[in-house]
């Protein structure tokens, strides 16, 4: 048995590829779809839906079994009726199943029960504190959230998995349920379960929280290279409050 994994990812991503992808089980194939979307690319959401429609239907051409809309930002740049238009949009497309990578975050919060989070990223405080609004609305309560301010891409996939576990370390909170660190083009897969092991909670990254959500929605159980104890609960159904499973139109 093999499944097909399709990624829309921003053009200047380069941690897709390098390491999110053969964290992938062996059987899982990663396709990739690059859009132009992010730093002076960054296009308005309504122009973004179209790019995204288009994109969806590149990997559906390649029999894709699911599909994900994987940036963290702009995943959330539309709130959570943006989300919602993401998923539906991927469902006009012809996407069978499909998640973006906040919808996988929501989901693997949910599959922890984690109500109270610490937020990690790369990103300036204006688009940090849109990332915490938006966690805020969904229900969680955000115990603390901190933006580096990396400058771009080159920035990001430059730093060292160490600094971000030391930055998740710094920012540890003892009521905190779940820590996310946040950002698809950031080094963190390496450092997950060291962090986990010092924090003793679970650890979320974007990068991973979309290896599980898509290896869940086609029902995989092997989770391969992947790390972290969110991949132990491939089986965990999503709550029925999330619109993940597209219904192609």
């Amino acid at each position: 048995m093999t499944a097909r994994v399709g990624l829309i990812i921003p053009s200047s991503n380069r941690m897709v590829e390098q390491e999110m992808a053969p964290a992938f089980p062996r059987g899982v194939t990663a396709h990739v779809t690059r859009l132009r979307m992010t730093g002076a690319n960054h296009l308005a959401f309504d122009q973004l839906l179209p790019r995204i429609e288009e994109a969806t239907r590149a990997l559906v051409d390649a029999r894709c079994d699911v599909v994900a809309f994987h940036c963290t930002a702009n995943s959330m740049e539309g709130g959570k009726e943006g989300e919602q238009q993401i998923l539906s949009t991927m469902a006009r497309a012809g996407a069978a199943r499909a998640t973006t990578t906040i919808t996988a975050i929501q989901n693997a919060f949910d599959a922890f029960g984690a109500k109270r989070i610490v937020l990690i990223t790369p990103y300036s405080v204006e688009t940090t504190e849109h990332e915490a609004a938006f966690l805020r609305g969904c229900g969680y309560e955000v115990l603390s959230a901190k933006g580096f301010a990396l400058a771009g891409s080159d920035a990001y996939c430059a730093t060292a998995p160490q600094f971000w576990r030391d930055r998740a370390i710094e920012a540890a909170h003892p009521d905190a349920d779940a820590c996310l660190i946040s950002c698809a083009n950031i080094s963190v897969l390496g450092v997950i379960e060291e962090l986990e092991g010092r924090l003793g909670r679970a650890v979320i990254t974007s990068n991973q929280a979309v290896i599980w959500d898509t290896l869940r929605l086609i029902g995989w159980r092997e989770t391969g290279g992947c790390p972290g104890r969110l991949l132990d609960m491939a089986s965990v159904e999503a709550p029925a409050r999330m619109a993940i499973v597209a219904t192609p139109r």
